[in-house]
Protein backbone atom coordinates (compact mmCIF):
# COMPACT_ATOMS: atom_id res chain seq x y z
CA UNK A 1 0.00 0.00 0.00
CA UNK A 2 1.18 3.55 -1.02
CA UNK A 3 1.97 6.03 1.82
CA UNK A 4 0.71 9.53 1.19
CA UNK A 5 -0.55 12.52 2.46
CA UNK A 6 -3.21 14.90 1.70
CA UNK A 7 -3.47 18.09 2.47
CA UNK A 8 -6.16 21.32 1.42
CA UNK A 9 -5.25 24.96 1.27
CA UNK A 10 -7.39 28.06 1.04
CA UNK A 11 -6.18 31.32 -0.21
CA UNK A 12 -7.90 34.51 0.54
CA UNK A 13 -6.73 37.47 -1.45
CA UNK A 14 -7.91 40.91 -0.46
CA UNK A 15 -7.45 43.21 -3.17
CA UNK A 16 -8.55 47.23 -3.36
CA UNK A 17 -8.50 48.55 -7.13
CA UNK A 18 -8.17 51.97 -8.03
CA UNK A 19 -9.48 53.52 -11.39
CA UNK A 20 -7.21 54.52 -13.61
CA UNK A 21 -8.50 55.37 -16.87
CA UNK A 22 -6.59 57.17 -19.95
CA UNK A 23 -5.94 59.23 -20.69
CA UNK A 24 -4.94 60.93 -17.11
CA UNK A 25 -4.97 58.00 -14.89
CA UNK A 26 -5.01 58.73 -11.11
CA UNK A 27 -3.71 61.06 -8.47
CA UNK A 28 -0.99 59.61 -5.67
CA UNK A 29 -3.72 60.67 -3.29
CA UNK A 30 -5.50 58.32 -4.65
CA UNK A 31 -3.03 55.46 -4.20
CA UNK A 32 -1.53 56.75 -0.69
CA UNK A 33 -5.47 56.34 0.47
CA UNK A 34 -5.80 52.90 -0.90
CA UNK A 35 -2.58 51.82 0.11
CA UNK A 36 -2.84 53.08 3.29
CA UNK A 37 -5.99 51.15 4.03
CA UNK A 38 -4.16 48.04 2.46
CA UNK A 39 -1.73 48.30 4.98
CA UNK A 40 -4.15 48.35 7.78
CA UNK A 41 -6.03 45.51 6.68
CA UNK A 42 -2.79 43.31 6.66
CA UNK A 43 -1.87 44.52 9.87
CA UNK A 44 -5.28 43.27 11.16
CA UNK A 45 -5.25 40.19 9.29
CA UNK A 46 -1.88 39.42 11.00
CA UNK A 47 -2.57 40.44 14.52
CA UNK A 48 0.11 43.01 14.05
CA UNK A 49 0.39 46.47 16.19
CA UNK A 50 0.08 49.48 14.34
CA UNK A 51 3.55 50.49 14.93
CA UNK A 52 4.72 47.31 13.70
CA UNK A 53 6.27 47.19 10.20
CA UNK A 54 4.54 46.18 7.05
CA UNK A 55 7.08 43.16 5.29
CA UNK A 56 8.14 44.79 2.20
CA UNK A 57 7.15 42.25 0.46
CA UNK A 58 3.60 41.94 1.91
CA UNK A 59 1.62 44.35 -0.48
CA UNK A 60 1.67 43.83 -4.21
CA UNK A 61 0.89 46.56 -6.77
CA UNK A 62 -0.85 45.37 -10.21
CA UNK A 63 -1.51 47.62 -13.18
CA UNK A 64 -4.71 46.08 -15.11
CA UNK A 65 -6.59 47.40 -18.21
CA UNK A 66 -7.75 51.11 -16.52
CA UNK A 67 -7.23 50.12 -12.57
CA UNK A 68 -3.96 49.36 -10.60
CA UNK A 69 -5.07 46.81 -7.91
CA UNK A 70 -2.78 46.62 -4.16
CA UNK A 71 -3.32 43.45 -3.13
CA UNK A 72 -2.02 40.50 -0.63
CA UNK A 73 -2.81 37.01 -0.25
CA UNK A 74 -3.29 34.66 3.17
CA UNK A 75 -3.25 31.46 3.29
CA UNK A 76 -4.96 28.86 5.75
Amino acid sequence: MADYTFETVTHTVYRWIIPAPEPWGTTAGEISKAWAVATNAYRETHELARTDPVPEDALRFRVRDDTIVIEFTTEE
